[in-house]
């Protein structure tokens, strides 16, 4: 009867413990207190990983070289360029075989598994072009297989996509390195440039990016 009584007034005298929650379902959290009406908080800024392995040793896949194209955004039209090199430029699919030398005939050294990755060219003989990437790997890929569009990489850590082109801009999204953003523009004598990734678009500082020269101005 005591025991009864006890359980009545003072209800369990314990509880189970919380779920462990799942890898793939974030745990609860207890509501923030109201703002005040006269306060509206700040959407908390969009954290944006790199996506995974720009390349992949040749015998992980294979591809075409030469790939069709509508004409649009290519690097090159016929057999020269004409443009200044070196110069950044973009993949246009993917996978992209990376020769060792500008032909069929040489051996495909990589694979580029990562459309719209940025490029330097930095080379060219006849419709191939020596090509680096971010990481430094060096090769030949057929001209069709690269676009005019400017893109960029993130690098030097996480960065922080501004509001506005300057250092007390509001954050609009953290951007870990390795990100790829598509370069919008990249003002005169200015040491921001403006870029859009996944329907974010900001302000990024030259030197947080690989794929624009200092003091290039893109349009």
């Amino acid at each position: 009867m005591v025991w009864l009584l006890a359980a009545a007034l003072g209800g369990a005298t314990s509880v189970p413990a919380a779920e462990k929650p799942s890898q793939n379902k974030p745990a609860a959290k207890a509501p923030n207190p109201a703002p005040s009406p006269a306060v509206k908080p700040a959407p908390a800024p969009a954290s944006i990983p790199p996506v995974p392995a720009a390349v992949i040793r040749a015998e992980e896949a294979s591809s075409s070289d030469v790939i069709e194209s509508d004409g649009k955004d290519s690097d090159a039209k016929g057999t020269a360029a004409g443009l200044p090199i070196p110069r950044f430029v973009s993949l246009r699919t993917n996978p992209i075989n990376l020769r060792t030398g500008p032909g069929v005939r040489y051996p495909i050294d990589w694979v580029y598994v990562r459309r719209a990755l940025p490029v330097e060219v930095i080379g060219e003989f006849d419709t191939w072009r020596h090509v680096r990437d971010h990481d430094g790997t060096e090769g030949w890929v057929h001209q069709t297989g690269l676009s005019g569009k400017r893109t960029a990489v993130v690098i030097g850590g996480t960065q922080t996509l501004k509001r506005i082109g300057e250092d007390t801009g509001d954050v609009v999204a953290t951007l870990e390195a390795g990100v790829i953003v598509n370069v919008q523009r990249c003002p005169a004598e200015v040491s921001f440039c403006r870029v859009e990734v996944e329907g974010l678009q900001g302000w990024l500082k030259r030197e947080q990016l690989w794929g624009v020269y200092p003091g290039e101005v893109v349009q």
